[in-house]
């Protein structure tokens, strides 16, 4: 036998587990055991872009740093998911308001 015909035959094949997750129940009985509650459909993620004036993304920046300070870093993408659940929780009055105080930009990509 070579080096190589050893060290394949020496393997246990992949499957000799995979046919039972427990020494009862073979696989499919033990799958369809596990109750609907348990498993968790993970939420579809969404990629997008948007323009976003320097000085509001500089916001994004210090939000950042804040949160670094109270022993809480995150990403951008949290910062604007949490600003979205803030928004959300808002009254009408409210979110109107905040809505007024952000100004309208030209949509698109910027010219370099």
């Amino acid at each position: 036998m070579t080096t190589v015909a050893r060290k394949t035959a020496s393997r246990k094949p992949a499957t000799a587990k995979a046919a039972t997750i427990s020494d009862n129940l073979p696989v499919s009985d033990a799958m369809t055991s596990v109750p609907e509650a348990a498993k968790v459909k993970k939420a579809k993620l969404v990629r997008d872009s948007f323009t976003i004036p320097k000085t509001e993304f500089a916001v994004i920046e210090e939000l950042k740093q804040r949160a670094v300070r109270l022993a809480l870093p995150t990403k951008k993408s949290e910062l604007i998911r949490a600003g979205i659940k803030a928004l959300a929780a808002m009254s009408d009055a409210s979110f109107s308001k905040s809505l007024k105080a952000v100004p309208a930009i030209k949509t698109g990509r910027p010219k370099a």
